[in-house]
């Protein structure tokens, strides 16, 4: 039963967005590859809008813990980047992308990048606001919460390494 003040969580399957682009000369290097930076743009885009679809507040970027790049994207492949919120903290949400690409001509897909960023809502003054929670519902949607919240924990565990760090070096 929720509570009066309580936020109601939300499935993840709630914030998927889905956004596909073409290659175009203009996105890649000498080699014909699309360039990393412009998949880094997409990959970005495509997290905020999972966050700011399940938060419905606007997010900002906080943290990008890893992008994977497994396999080029070439010009004139098909780009299909794949968002959703894996897990809602009190502020602050891990949306996990995926990055497929598609050769129009022969049909053929393949996984080529994942990664996972952290957004946090905000208000009009940039101060946090609190995001609604994942109800996972799926087992895959069970895993990717779990999951999220280990890699939390290692965040925030090398950010206070860090600011050890830092004290003996400075002290």
């Amino acid at each position: 039963m929720q509570k009066h003040g309580e936020i109601k969580g939300k499935a993840p399957s709630e914030s998927i967005v889905e956004m596909t682009n073409l290659v175009l000369p203009n996105d890649t290097n000498q080699l014909g590859n699309l360039l990393g930076g412009r998949l880094m743009h997409w990959i970005d885009i495509a997290a905020a809008l999972a966050a700011m679809r399940h938060s419905g507040k606007v997010c900002v970027t906080a943290s990008v813990d890893v992008i994977n790049f497994f396999e080029p994207i070439k010009l004139g492949h098909v780009v299909r980047v794949l968002s959703s919120v894996n897990r809602a903290f009190s502020t602050s949400m891990e949306i996990g992308v995926k990055v497929f690409r598609e050769d129009p001509l022969h049909g053929v897909q393949l996984h080529t990048s994942s990664a996972y960023l952290t957004f946090v809502a905000i208000d009009q003054y940039g101060k946090p606001l609190q995001v609604p929670p994942i109800t996972p519902v799926t087992s895959d949607d069970i895993i990717r919460y779990e999951e999220a919240g280990i890699r939390r924990e290692q965040r925030l565990k090398n950010r206070e390494l860090l600011k050890e760090a830092r004290k003996k070096t400075s002290g």
